[in-house]
């Protein structure tokens, strides 16, 4: 006896994946966004702003992407809970 075909539903926006988009896109937008920081001053212990805002958002992007990867395997797991699955 043959099943019927799994319906395949497509990408399913939530509130929880948009927080992931905006943690995973705003340190693109910060650093494509050169204006808000093509400049000398201030200066941070001596280093001039163009030069620790970029390294700033470096570990800013790392937090991000902690937070989104942790938020992706809390929203798998409920996806997975909701279908009735076992979680990884």
């Amino acid at each position: 006896m043959s099943q019927p075909p799994e319906v395949s539903r497509g990408p399913v926006v939530t509130p929880m994946r948009v927080v992931i988009a905006v943690c995973l896109v705003a340190p693109f937008i910060a650093m494509l966004w050169v204006g808000s920081y093509a400049k000398t001053d201030p200066a941070f212990i001596g280093i001039p702003f163009f030069y620790w805002y970029q390294m700033a958002w470096v570990l800013i992007s790392t937090a991000l992407t902690m937070i989104a990867f942790k938020l992706w395997q809390r929203d798998q797991r409920a996806r997975s809970a909701a279908k009735g699955g076992a979680s990884e």
